[in-house]
């Protein structure tokens, strides 16, 4: 069983590693993943852009961990970003964790998060089958 992702004929190709849109099959449980920031653990935040982007990839995964999903079960991402950060250095570590899977997404530039320390913050949405798989 699989999450249909769709780019329509009549939509632009997609300029980042996303879908346009997916369709999650009757009878599936959708997880909220709260917005996720780089705080690790221990409460510490990384000062780098990088380093924050891939302790927010992290505890991501951990989330959808805690519900017997990995990221594959992504439907839809919500991106925040902090102005003045290198956006490669997130579609890098982007790719590097999601690999060729592409849910719907929508990125964009806030003036800040909830703490000055914070750069950036990721939200999600995840599909499982009523059985308990993920897609």
């Amino acid at each position: 069983m699989t999450t249909n992702f769709l780019d329509p004929r009549d939509v632009h190709a997609p300029v980042g590693p996303y879908s346009h849109t997916a369709v999650v099959q009757a009878g599936s449980e959708l997880v909220f993943v709260s917005g996720q920031v780089g705080i690790k653990a221990d409460g510490s935040i990384p000062p780098s852009f990088a380093d924050q982007v891939e302790v927010t990839m992290l505890n991501l995964r951990a989330c959808l961990a805690a519900h017997g999903l990995g990221l594959g079960a992504v439907v839809k991402l919500g991106v925040f970003v902090v102005p003045g950060q290198d956006f490669q250095v997130l579609r890098a570590a982007r790719e590097r964790h999601f690999g060729a899977h592409r849910p719907t997404s929508t990125s964009v530039y806030v003036p800040a998060l909830a703490s000055p320390k914070l750069l950036i913050e990721i939200e999600a949405i995840a599909a499982k089958h009523a059985s308990g798989s993920a897609f």
